[in-house]
């Protein structure tokens, strides 16, 4: 499974329905797992975002859906990074000879 990190931010119809935000938290979690993913972290944030999401899909594939089945709702906008673990990072830099 490959890591993912999200940063979300609501829309204009986003935080006019904030207090409807946990149940799209709630759906969303069932589509990715549906999927073959699974959350691994979801933090409220202050700043830039209005929300941070870690979660694993199969592939990237997987996550390019996921982002667009979410984001076409119009409730947030996302950037989405793909995170590597120590252990890949090492690699990476140990392959640069």
């Amino acid at each position: 499974m490959s890591t993912y990190v999200m940063l979300g931010s609501w829309t204009e119809l986003g935080i006019r329905n904030v207090s409807d935000s946990p149940k799209r938290l709630d759906a969303a979690k069932a589509l990715l797992q549906e999927m073959g993913g699974q959350f691994r972290a979801f933090y409220m944030t202050m700043g830039d975002h209005d929300f941070v999401l870690v979660y694993e899909a199969p592939d990237d594939a997987v996550a390019a859906r996921f982002t667009l089945l979410t984001g076409r709702q119009g409730f947030i906008r996302s950037k989405t990074l793909k995170a590597y673990p120590e252990a890949a990072y090492r690699e990476v830099i140990n392959s640069l000879g």
